[in-house]
């Protein structure tokens, strides 16, 4: 009988592995047929696959969550570096105070990202994603800001 419960909670188990490989793979196919310029598969899957919680997700949202909060975090560990890379006094001030606004923007970026989870966990997706498209200038912002010095 103990044999029979641990064989079927290990074949539940491979079940579930594969359903959240497959929903990896068949969601990051869709992401990158629907943005190839942007999203490229081996990334996507590879990022997905090395997130503990996205290989427990079960449904397409589960993995927005997981790509959300996996944004959030990102952002704020870029802003902070970036707001130490800041206080280098050995930079120029252009550098310096490019940086700042660059950790600024950074922060701006998390904080959309926060809103566009409450948006997705509330169902509403279209401020979900005007949240995840303002995040998304952050880098372009910073980087620009550079350019302009050239």
């Amino acid at each position: 009988m103990k044999n029979s419960h641990i064989s079927s909670l290990v074949s539940f188990y491979l079940l579930l592995v594969s359903v959240s490989s497959n929903l990896i793979q068949e969601s990051c196919n869709k992401a990158a047929k629907l943005d190839p310029q942007t999203i490229k598969l081996d990334f996507c899957v590879s990022n997905f696959e090395g997130n503990p919680k996205a290989k427990s997700a079960t449904t397409f949202s589960d993995l927005v969550e997981v790509s959300i909060e996996a944004a959030i975090t990102n952002a704020t560990s870029i802003g902070s570096i970036i707001s130490k890379l800041s206080e280098n006094k050995s930079l120029e001030s252009f550098e310096r105070d490019g940086l700042k606004n660059c950790s600024w923007l950074y922060s701006l970026a998390g904080t959309c990202l926060q809103g566009a989870r409450e948006a997705f966990k509330a169902k509403n997706y279209a401020t979900a994603g005007v949240d995840i498209v303002a995040s998304i200038e952050a880098p372009m912002n910073c980087e620009n800001q550079f350019k302009k010095k050239k």
